[in-house]
Formats: C-alpha cells, structure tokens, sequence
C-alpha cells in the first residue's frame, strides 16, 4: 500500500484521467472539483426534458478513454457506449452547398474532385504530409515531458523538415487551390482554440487523427464519458469532491504540500496536479515569493485562446435531414478570425458549429423535438464586449440566420435558449480572459514554449488539460494525463 498522497484540482477529462492514472498507480487520490458536478467544460445541462453538453461533443481517439478504464482491470464498454458520426462533419458554405467530411477515402476524394478537379492530386499530398505530421507530433511527442530546452532542441529538425514554421492555412495553400477547400481544411485548429492563419501546421496532424480513428459520439452525450469515469473513480477509491474550489496551493520548501479551499479545509498532498488554467493556478493559487519564472509580468505576456458564444435551445419540430455536427461557414473567413483574434471585436456575421446529437441520440429530447447547441467563436474578455447586453441580440442574430439558412421554420417552435459567454469562462471556469481553451496554439506557445506539465518554481506541482502540452481538444488533454506516467515519481511505500 502507498503511503503518497494526491490531490487533483478540476474534475475536466484532464482531471479525471489523472485522477485514475495516479490511483492506479498506488497514490492515495482526492479530486477537488469547483463546481456542483464533474466535468468542468464538459459539464452537462438537463431542462425540460431536454440533455445539453456544456462543451466537447468531439471524441476522438477513443482508445485514450479505453486504456484508463483498462488500467483499472475494467472493460469501458460496461460503463461508456460510443459510436461512429458520419459524416464528421458537414461544411455549409454561404451560397447553399454542402461538403461532407467523410473518414472514407473514396468518398472523401469523390466529393473533392466534384467541387475542383485539380485538388485531388493536391488532397493526396496534403493528406500524406499530414500523416507525417501526425506521426512525429502526435505519435512520438503527445504524451512526452517538453520541461527542458534539450527536449524541444532535439525535434527541432523534424519539426522544420515538416514546415511547422508555416501556419495550418499556409500549409494547405501549398496543396489545394479551391478557397472552399481551403476552408473545409482548415477550420479545425479553431476546435482548439487557434486561428488557422496563425496556428502553427503542426496542428494539421488533428486531420489525420480524425482519419485514423474516427469521429465519436457517447450515446447518452459526453457527460455519459464524465459519470463513467467518475463511477470508475468511486469504485477505484478514490475521494471525490464537488462544490469545493481550490484557493491556494500550500509551498513549503519550494515544494507543494497542500491545497486550501474556499471554505478553509486543507487538504495534505505529496503531488498536486492541476486541471485548471495554470494562468490561474500561478496568478491567484501561488504566492509571488514562490514564483521564479512565472512571475506577473510573465504571465501577462501570454495569449489566450479565443472565447466562445454558445446557446443551447430546443425545437418542437424535429429536422431529420440535419447531420449531427454542422459547420455553418459565413461570407467573410479570414477577415471574421481577425476580427475575433486580432482586432476583439464583436462582428455582425459569424461562423457557426451547430451540435445536433439528436440526430444520433433521441433520447437526449423530449420525443418529438429536437436539442441543438450552437458555438460561435468570439473574441475573449481582453475586449471589453459587454455580453449581459450583447448576448440576447447576438442570439437572434444567430438564431435568424439558422432558421433561414438551416432549420427552417425553428422560430415557430422554439424552446427558449440559454448561453454561456466568455463572461462565464472567465468567472464560472476560472479561465484566464475568459479563453474558452487556455493558451492560443502558436508556434511559441507549442511543446516547450507551452506551460510546462511538469512545475519549474514549484516542486511537487504538475498540470494536465487544455494549458499545458500538449494543448487543448479530448485527445490533448487524455495525452496531458498520459505524460504524469513520465514525470511523477512512484509513490513511496507506506510505512
């Protein structure tokens, strides 16, 4: 038996895993989660008889969720089912046509040789040099510690014969021709948090990813992901604990020792992992004296993500003909992501990602009706947007154009919305400018240049999730987890 003490603050899906790889490990685990229920951005809400996903409705790489349910002696498919979504996505572009992002290869190719002939040819490289993407960054650097310079020295080479210099909307410019290509091959970094035209190509191995393994979705919605693990906690022993937010993580000896909650409880610790924003956790959780490099000056420096604007609401018609996971392209593309990434201000146009997992769950609505989130990227609190009088307006934007361009009729038979704004990331989440997914993946905020998994000012204190490497996304994050296997020392035995 060991005699080591964790204690893990945010019960986010980095929380979670960390909490089942520590414990299985041999650490005596407690889990300190802020808010009423786990899960942090994939909290769930449940009104009327309707099931919204606070947040992720992605998942891929499903065999990162398996093994930790395997590190228990469990099999996940007695806790979780998911399923395959085809297609991944479907791009609706302004003048009416569609693009299915399908994992199929012919089919893929088919649909790019009817929208612009001459990209095939370009597809299949840009596709090759992916994979080659995905196999260095993903394959042997995900899950690997970047808290020395020699770490980032060694891939340097690797990473400048794959271009990573150039952003992901560089790189596919190199390939395909068709702006409406261009666009259907670039809007993933923003599910991370990046602005394709500045986010470093590395992060084009999210393509291959998905190509690989798929596109999921968790019958019951991703809070079912959440209740399993959290069973699988409880049957693994481990201390749970909602409604108990994290103020102060205890330094003695350059070392951590304990955490302190709002409502004064300490709570003794040989390690503390953090699945929060380590922009937080360094600014309000641990005193400047303790604080070499990361100091306030530091920490300003840094740029955050984007923030998100996302209203979930309900029809009283169903809309059978919606694929599950739509992406609602507007007129404007490069100029929109510099309005929310360069200029932070709010436009009147938009791009949307519109969830609709009825289409693959029915019982997540009443029968009969339908259930829809809709995220539109907008600038973070750094602007000053004022969303208690923003966010109704903003909404019937939206909602106007969805009905006109999408869900027709939606404004005959609505269920009355409700949102969740940077405000809340930044109050609700506790997220440094209310950035709905921690640092923006720049290539100076990538690996090593990236906070750091493993602690320098504080020994004892290590971070998993969206802030730390290797960034933000489900696999990110479950990856983040994996990297406490390589930096956290084997608990001692108890005496």
């Amino acid at each position: 038996m060991s005699g080591s003490r964790a204690v893990v603050i945010g019960s986010g899906f980095g929380g979670l895993a960390a909490a089942v790889r520590l414990r299985a490990r041999g650490y005596g685990v407690t889990l300190l989660e802020a808010l009423d229920q786990p899960g942090g951005r994939a909290r769930v809400f449940r009104q009327d008889g309707f099931t919204w996903d606070a947040g992720p409705t992605v998942i891929t790489a499903p065999y990162l969720l398996e093994e930790l349910f395997a590190l228990a002696g469990r099999d996940m498919a007695d806790y979780v089912k998911l399923v395959p979504v085809d297609p991944f996505y479907r791009i609706l572009y302004p003048d009416g046509s569609t693009f299915d992002y399908v994992g199929d290869e012919e089919r893929l190719i088919a649909q790019i040789r009817a929208m612009s002939p001459r990209d095939v040819d370009g597809y299949r490289k840009l596709a090759a040099h992916a994979e080659r993407i995905f196999d260095v960054g993903y394959t042997q650097l995900a899950d690997q510690p970047f808290d020395r310079v020699s770490d980032m020295a060694r891939v340097i080479p690797q990473m400048i014969r794959l271009g990573s210099h150039r952003s992901v909307y560089g790189m596919v410019s190199r390939y395909i021709h068709d702006e409406r290509l261009r666009q259907a091959l670039t809007f993933e970094p923003l599910l991370v948090g990046g602005n394709p035209f500045s986010t470093t190509s590395i992060y084009l191995l999210i393509h291959w990813l998905e190509r690989k393994w798929g596109v999921h979705f968790a019958m019951g919605g991703t809070t079912s992901i959440v209740a399993g693990l959290v069973k699988l906690l409880g049957e693994m022993d481990v201390d749970v604990r909602m409604s108990s937010p994290v103020e102060e993580i205890e330094v003695s000896g350059g070392r951590a020792v304990a955490v302190r909650t709002a409502d004064g409880e300490r709570f003794a610790a040989d390690v503390v992992v953090a699945n929060a924003d380590p922009s937080r956790v360094y600014g309000q959780m641990i005193g400047k004296a303790h604080r070499r490099r990361h100091t306030d000056r530091s920490l300003r420096r840094r740029r955050q993500s984007m923030s998100l604007f996302v209203a979930y609401f309900g029809s009283r018609k169903q809309f059978p003909e919606l694929a599950h996971h739509t992406i609602v392209l507007g007129d404007r593309y490069k100029p929109l992501l510099d309005d929310i990434f360069t200029r932070r201000v709010l436009a009147d146009d938009f791009s949307l990602y519109l969830h609709a997992p009825t289409r693959t769950d029915p019982s997540l609505a009443p029968e009969g009706k339908e259930g829809f989130y809709v995220l539109s990227p907008v600038p973070n609190t750094r602007a000053g947007i004022d969303w208690s009088r923003e966010a109704q307006p903003y909404w019937e934007r939206i909602r106007a154009s969805l009905e006109k361009r999408l869900l027709p009729g939606l404004g005959e038979s609505p269920v009355k919305p409700f949102f969740l704004t940077p405000h809340d990331f930044e109050h609700t989440l506790r997220s440094e400018d209310g950035a709905a997914f921690g640092l923006e993946p720049i290539l100076t905020q990538s690996a090593y240049f990236r906070y750091h998994n493993r602690s320098e000012d504080v020994g004892g204190l290590y971070f998993v999730g969206a802030g730390t490497h290797p960034g933000g996304g489900v696999p990110g994050v479950l990856c983040s987890a994996r990297v406490l296997d390589r930096v956290v020392p084997a608990p001692r035995r108890a005496a």
